[in-house]
């Protein structure tokens, strides 16, 4: 019998794939500090500090402040696994159509990745609801989208969340629907091609500009077999956040592949196992302030 060290001789493969086609792949580079603990845990910090105090001339001593330190710990609660048994007759007589690279890269991108965004979307939008934060239901036109961004870029920085810091997640209708906005101003720079201006705030004022595939943002699934859109599942339109007011994590405990004949149940195929843990959750003072939404009514 022999074990393939899979996640180790495809790591650099995995990890470019999720570059390239991971929508929410910014989610999961903020609070670099905050680190998994006991295989599938993370410490969320509760720091609170006290402010300044009036100084006096004649007193030697400082004011003594105070301070707040705990930490809430979740645990990462998306925990899936997968298992393909490779016939070597298949990898033959498909000219390798069909081998553990090729399946793997297809588990990757059509099942693994699209599932992975899924639930970081949904589940942020749920983090949102539950700090409730500002998530509106508005139906989007070309009238009234960009009067809504400019609402929304206000009410951000008005909280003191950084803009240049902040991400746009949408569809691609409504990409198209700035594109088209009433009261659009559009110039043409040569040295940069076409370039949207804005008089107020300029979508360039953010980060970056995500467009997410529909199904892909939808604000519930149900993750039984693969992902599927939950009965109550409404569209998310647009979803715009600062990174750093929640924690994405995602761990790869185990991606491993096993030679024909390693026990009885498989007989002579290869073995592909796969299982992942991935959770999000909001930093609840600072998302409530940090996040602006608008969605699909939900039915009660």
């Amino acid at each position: 019998m022999a074990e393939l060290k899979y996640a180790e001789v495809f790591s650099k493969h995995i990890l470019d794939l999720y570059d390239i086609e991971l929508k929410s792949v910014k989610l999961f580079g903020s609070n670099l500090d905050i680190q998994i603990i006991n295989g599938k845990d993370i410490k969320l910090p509760k720091l609170k500090v006290g402010g300044y105090k009036d100084h006096n001339r004649k007193n030697m001593s400082f004011n003594t402040g105070s301070y707040e330190n705990d930490y809430e710990t979740k645990s990462l609660d998306h925990d899936r696994d997968i298992e393909f048994g490779i016939d070597p007759m298949d990898v033959d007589e498909t000219n390798q159509v069909v081998s553990i690279g090729n399946i793997q890269k297809r588990f990757e991108s059509k099942q693994a990745i699209p599932e992975l965004d899924c639930y970081t979307f949904s589940k942020l939008y749920a983090e949102a609801k539950r700090v409730e934060a500002h998530v509106d239901n508005d139906a989007l036109t070309t009238a009234n989208i960009l009067s809504k961004f400019d609402d929304d870029m206000e009410a951000l920085e008005d909280a003191g969340v950084p803009l240049s810091r902040c991400v746009m997640y949408c569809t691609a209708e409504v990409k198209k629907l700035f594109k088209n906005a009433e009261g659009i101003t559009r110039v043409l720079d040569a040295s940069k091609g076409n370039n949207l201006d804005r008089r107020v705030y300029n979508l360039e004022d953010l980060d970056e500009v995500v467009v997410v595939p529909k199904e892909r943002f939808k604000t519930a699934y149900n993750f039984t077999d693969g992902y599927a859109v939950a009965e109550s599942g409404k569209q998310i339109n647009y979803m715009i956040v600062d990174p750093e007011a929640q924690v994405s994590r995602v761990k790869y405990s185990y991606i491993n592949v096993f030679t024909p004949g390693h026990d009885s149940r498989t007989a002579d195929k290869y073995i592909y196992q796969n299982r992942r843990f991935n959770g999000t959750f909001a930093l609840d003072d600072a998302l409530k302030a940090s996040i602006r939404i608008n969605a699909e009514t939900e039915t009660p």
